[in-house]
């Protein structure tokens, strides 16, 4: 199935997007509720981050944390009228702390009854769109300026346009430079600037690259919403109301979108090839095989984004148009080799622990081929987890008794890094300074003790991390719950960080706003984007998130 949006926000979706209230959830049989490893600091009180699991109910949550349905209430005001959804991510008091009510007040927006309501960008620039009739010349004649000067603005090196062709007019008096930039690059942490009406050149190795402002983005969306069915898929509904919100923004900005949207679940309705060749980004499909095939199709795309899997990887090495969004588990290994390096003080030990005899996965191969690669002295160590209660003594003898201890897990096994992480725990007990530094998902083994892992002072490399102090993470939350009348889940922030940071950079840049990827860093709502090129290919994320599990349950960013 395929909509289009041309500048224009489809509120009505906000009703579609809202589950069901609490009473109807209530009326499945309550899953088991398992107290999130994950602590945040809100308005300086301690909370958990939990991600709602399918058929759990308030009650049961409330049970599970032994607070009070009307505690969640206070730090989740919309879910009163939401109710609970798969996947939601919801913020649930300490125990400790509901001594002190935490209340947030939102004030929410009544839902608007129409089904669209216009979003027009402001003017950043007069352009004129080609008649079939039109040539430079009695362009450049109609707005009193040269030819040089229109083709100058317009990166253009012979005089030939085509029909409905964009071209941007610059003032009659103005002088278009071709040594210097006209403007310079703003700060890379700020995905969004006010532009000035300019064209942005560099100096390539032999030419001149002409980065010229679009005053309007075409964008394509692919996802597998399942729209038609009655069987709607929430992630994805939940990553296109991102995406939408991030046109409202951007709209504030002075950034127009056109954007087309494709359900790819629903085959009645093929992806126009008009669309892809015309489009300045194409964010989706999903999968990896969809995305596979989509790259194979023929079509001429400008960019084609990966926005969720990231065993997609592999085509940004033989695809010049293709980003790889989510950051590749290797990433997170070389980072912590990297955060070791710069940790390790004269004295410290690091050790490397392994499962004996267990099969090697990808992950174990890349976590050994980041430790290799990097150049650090480690010793490395095997155990199986029969052996378990029987590793201490000698653990204790490799490791230092003055240094700190510096510890990787080169496992996927929740069942033997849970054993490893107890037995870390019984040397910190035994006066000997531990460090340990995982990637992302041993924060989601549940069961681990998150004592132990505040114990061993867990440093961990992460792809995705949403830091509820920042005011642009609190500014979202409000925004969306007054739009949507529900809380956000990850899929809503990460639809929001790419449609955000893809426009904007389409927008800022122009048609070939593709080059100025590599290298740049941007911080967006729970991601970094930090895109390296890859050679003969296309562009992979890069950018982590480091936290580090302190005393007093404190889960810090540092990163």
């Amino acid at each position: 199935m395929k909509s289009t949006i041309s500048t224009t926000l489809i509120l009505a979706l906000a009703l579609t997007l809202t589950v069901p209230g609490a009473t109807v959830a209530q009326e499945y049989i309550s899953a088991p509720v398992i107290v999130s490893k994950e602590k945040v600091k809100v308005d300086g009180k301690i909370c958990y981050s939990h991600i709602v699991k399918e058929k759990q109910t308030l009650f049961s949550i409330a049970k599970a944390y032994e607070v009070s349905i009307d505690d969640i209430y206070a730090l989740n005001p919309t879910l009163k009228e939401s109710g609970l959804k798969k996947n939601l991510i919801i913020l649930i008091p300490s125990k400790e702390t509901v001594k002190e009510p935490i209340v947030e007040t939102v004030v929410l927006k009544e839902p608007t009854q129409e089904t669209t309501v216009k979003i027009t960008a402001g003017k950043k620039q007069k352009t004129h769109t080609v008649k079939w009739y039109e040539d430079l010349d009695t362009i450049a004649e109609k707005y009193g300026i040269t030819v040089e000067a229109l083709m100058a603005a317009n990166g253009l090196t012979e005089k030939a346009v085509t029909k409905r062709q964009k071209l941007v007019i610059p003032e009659p008096d103005a002088v278009v430079e071709t040594e210097e930039a006209v403007i310079a690059e703003e700060n890379e942490d700020e995905i969004i600037s006010e532009t000035e009406d300019a064209v942005v050149e560099e100096e390539a190795e032999d030419s001149v690259i002409v980065f010229v402002p679009k005053e309007d983005v075409k964008a394509t969306l692919i996802l597998p919403l399942k729209a038609s069915t009655d069987n709607v898929s929430r992630n994805n509904m939940d990553f296109y109301s991102g995406v939408l919100l991030a046109i409202k923004d951007l709209a504030e900005y002075g950034i127009s979108t056109e954007l087309n949207v494709y359900d790819s679940s629903d085959s009645s309705h093929p992806i126009s090839s008009e669309d892809i060749n015309d489009s300045d980004l194409i964010i989706g499909p999903v999968s990896s095989g969809d995305l596979g095939r989509l790259l194979d199709s023929g079509y001429d795309a400008k960019a084609v984004i990966s926005p969720l899997d990231s065993r997609a990887e592999s085509y940004a090495y033989t695809n010049g148009n293709f980003i790889q969004v989510p950051t590749p588990l290797m990433a997170q290994y070389q980072d912590l080799t990297e955060w070791i390096r710069e940790d390790t003080m004269p004295g410290d030990t690091l050790l490397i622990i392994s499962e004996k005899g267990a099969r090697t996965t990808d992950a174990i191969s890349q976590m050994r081929e980041a430790a290799d690669s990097s150049g650090l002295t480690f010793i490395p160590f095997s155990y199986s987890i029969l052996e378990g209660r029987d590793v201490t003594e000698p653990l204790t003898k490799l490791m230092t008794a003055s240094g700190t201890n510096r510890v990787m897990i080169a496992s996927d096994s929740e069942a033997f890094v849970n054993d490893v992480v107890r037995n870390l725990n019984i040397l910190v007990y035994n006066k000997l300074n531990v460090v340990l530094y995982a990637p992302a998902r041993i924060r989601h083994f549940e069961t681990i003790e998150v004592e132990n892992l505040h114990n061993t002072s867990l440093h961990a490399s992460l792809g995705y991390l949403i830091d509820y102090e920042d005011m642009k993470v609190k500014n979202f939350l409000l925004k969306y719950r007054a739009l949507y009348n529900t809380e956000p889940s990850q899929y809503a922030f990460q639809g929001y960080d790419i449609a955000t940071f893809f426009i904007g950079m389409c927008s800022k840049y122009g048609s070939d706003w593709i080059m100025k990827l590599d290298g740049s860093e941007n911080h967006m709502l729970q991601s970094t984007f930090k895109f390296t090129y890859i050679e003969d290919g296309g562009f992979v994320n890069k950018g982590i998130r480091r936290v580090v599990y302190g005393n007093g349950w404190s889960v810090t960013k540092t990163r």
